[in-house]
């Protein structure tokens, strides 16, 4: 199915003033954990979690507390606050990538939250020896970035324009390795339509309901991170529930409706 990612507006000043529903997912998390605890536990395989803009890695603690439980070696980026592009991040989010990877003798997975997760794919298309995966939560790496309610935002921390953005790195091309995108049809702050990816034989979109602002500790979020982590490697499969209830959780699995006319 084609999804319009040129055309895509930001989203309504309903679903932005919506936002605070992160809160309520939190709480859902945290209420949802002896649950959560009972998916498959890992193998110790390491796992670097990139955060959102403005954001640094507290921002991404309960997931890589959650996924530690589960028996990860999980990781920040340790770099600071997401401010976008600036001279040296790409050479220090390739060395930051290089020790987990040494330390490990093995690839590693890299989950990103909204420019995070541009970030992560990036890093798997010039280093995809070195990454097993990537999973990205809320990522607009299609169309305009100005279909976003954080371009201004952007902007203030970056220094530059949104329109310098695409002529830094050709960030609407698939890393060449398995990838997963998580998105919400309820976004307040990117447009989901600017969130998927063609499908393919290791590609795939999944959808959620939430808000973006919570993607990173939405607690269906969590149930696909935790399903995609634990499979082995070179033996990748699209997300697929046997149950049933579980499916009916999902608002969208790997076909996304097509958006609603202007």
């Amino acid at each position: 199915m084609i999804v319009d990612a040129d055309a895509a507006r930001p989203p309504s000043p309903l679903l932005l003033a919506a936002e605070w529903r992160a809160v309520l997912e939190f709480n859902a998390f945290a209420a949802s954990l002896p649950l959560l605890r009972t998916l498959p536990k890992g193998n110790g395989r390491p796992v670097m979690v990139l955060p959102g803009l403005a954001a640094g890695d507290m921002s991404t603690l309960p997931m890589r507390m959650f996924l530690k439980n589960r028996g990860y070696s999980v990781y920040g980026w340790a770099l600071g606050p997401n401010q976008g592009y600036r001279p040296g991040l790409k050479e220090l989010k390739q060395k930051r990538l290089t020790e987990i990877h040494k330390k490990h003798g093995c690839k590693v997975s890299l989950i990103g939250w909204s420019l995070g997760g541009i970030y992560a794919r990036q890093l798997a298309k010039a280093m995809p020896e070195a990454v097993h995966e990537v999973i990205t939560l809320g990522s607009p790496f299609k169309g305009h970035p100005r279909s976003s309610n954080a371009w201004r935002l952007y902007e203030s921390l970056a220094g530059h324009t949104v329109d310098e953005i695409a002529a830094i790195e050709e960030i609407a091309n698939p890393p060449k390795v398995p990838f997963t995108s998580i998105f919400s049809r309820t976004d307040g702050v990117v447009s989901w339509e600017c969130c998927i990816e063609d499908e393919g034989p290791t590609t795939e979109n999944i959808g959620i309901e939430g808000s973006h602002c919570g993607l990173g500790h939405n607690p269906l979020a969590m149930f696909v991170i935790a399903d995609r982590l634990a499979q082995p490697e070179g033996q990748w499969q699209p997300f697929n529930p046997s149950s049933a209830a579980v499916r009916a959780l999902f608002s969208d699995l790997h076909e996304p409706p097509r958006a609603a006319a202007a």
